[in-house]
């Protein structure tokens, strides 16, 4: 059968044969859709990252404003709790969550190994490439006498906000693969509290003053940009995501 550029048959006929048609795998839907993720959030972010290296790392009009209300309303428990917060994105815990999120999203002993060494690879190696942004870009953060908890180093993108989002898109998608058909409800239900929770450290950043909210912008665009390269990558170069089939 001749088939015109498009792959349809030469004389605009619809397939006779489903031998004939082409086909599109789970994989290559996920391919498909992440790297589009990507290269938008990787779009966003060079703008934004952009815009911060032009102004000289000066604040923008929204980080004054919302640093400054952050500084006004800070009473003593509400500090506490975003001090407690605030820690859980960081050092061992998203780590250790990471790794969960692989044995959750395996189903055989060899799956859940591989995944939890996938997941930790993409935490780490994510926050590796972030920190060379950082350095590259060395931003001031906020005056420190403005700072309700201890921090280091240059401010964009934010470290917490990163890893916290890494984090929650790996145990999201843990949830995801292991989800059954149907469960969408039920899916939801899970996958909100962990948004929350990564959308809440990175906010707890900038309440504690230790962040712009550009920094916490960037981070969560960083995070997306990578997170959808490692699935982009992972659905190419594995056989079957873990607790999927191999697609035909």
């Amino acid at each position: 059968m001749t088939t015109a550029p498009g792959g349809a048959p030469a004389d605009g006929t619809a397939y006779g044969n489903p031998a004939d048609r082409p086909v599109t795998g789970p994989a290559t839907r996920v391919r498909r859709t992440a790297g589009s993720v990507a290269l938008a959030a990787l779009a966003a972010f060079a703008l934004l990252t952009t815009v911060v290296a032009v102004r000289h790392g000066s604040p923008l009009p929204p980080d004054a404003s919302l640093l400054s209300w952050a500084v006004g309303h800070r009473p003593g428990p509400a500090v506490a709790t975003a001090r407690a917060v605030t820690s859980t994105g960081t050092a061992v815990a998203p780590y250790a969550l990471a790794a969960l999120a692989g044995v959750v999203a395996g189903r055989t002993a060899r799956q859940r190994l591989l995944a939890a060494a996938l997941a930790l690879l993409c935490l780490g190696a994510g926050q590796g490439l972030r920190r060379a942004v950082l350095y590259a870009v060395g931003r001031s953060r906020p005056p420190a006498a403005d700072w309700a908890t201890h921090a280091c180093d240059w401010s964009f993108p934010s470290g917490h906000a990163t890893t916290a989002a890494l984090t929650t898109a790996l145990l999201v998608t843990a949830v995801l693969l292991r989800s059954p058909p149907g469960r969408r409800a039920r899916l939801l239900a899970l996958a909100a509290p962990l948004v929350c929770w990564g959308l809440t450290v990175g906010l707890t950043r900038v309440y504690l003053g230790v962040h712009w909210f550009s920094d916490v912008v960037g981070g969560w665009l960083f995070a997306t940009a990578w997170y959808a390269t490692c699935v982009w990558a992972a659905a190419r170069l594995l056989p079957a995501l873990p607790g999927r089939p191999a697609s035909p």
